[in-house]
């Protein structure tokens, strides 16, 4: 068994307890740089990324490979990259890439297959002269997202 399906056998075992937890990626270089990348259906802790940590280095033997480790909570300046990610985001703004077009919306509703965002535009009025402000409702296929960002406002 090679030392990433190691570190990932590991990380099953420690998320098989700490159901609020999931593993969005898992990096492990030629020189055994493991880097893990773990989020939260509500936050992650310090302590979190402490006891994944110890929880695959106590289990590897230094003498057998040598590497260097680093869990870390993922980013929120990091893309979305999984669908567990967008339930804890509803309510925040986001930008969308698809094939076809961008959004930057509210995110307000997530299931297994989609998202929905709603922003507001303003639109020439359907009677009569100027524009007025509408609420627009898109409805996206997660699997057709090639890049959802958080949009940080201060």
């Amino acid at each position: 068994m090679n030392l990433e399906s190691k570190v990932h056998e590991l990380i099953e075992n420690f998320l098989r307890e700490r159901k609020d937890l999931f593993l969005v990626d898992l990096k492990v270089s030629i020189d055994n740089r493991i880097q893990v990348y773990i989020d939260g259906d509500s936050s992650v802790s310090i302590q979190d990324c402490l006891d994944l940590s110890r929880a695959i280095e106590f289990n590897l033997d230094r003498e057998e490979e040598d590497f260097s480790l680093d869990v870390s909570s993922y980013g929120v300046v990091e893309p979305l990259k999984m669908a567990r990610q967008y339930a804890k985001n509803i309510g925040r703004e986001l930008k969308i890439k698809t094939e076809e077009k961008e959004y930057k919306g509210i995110l307000a509703q997530v299931n297994d297959e989609n998202i929905v965002i709603e922003w507001k535009e303003r639109q020439p009025k359907k009677v009569g002269k100027g524009k007025e402000t509408v609420q627009l409702e898109k409805t996206i296929p997660i699997n057709s997202i090639n890049k959802a960002q958080i949009v940080l406002k201060f």
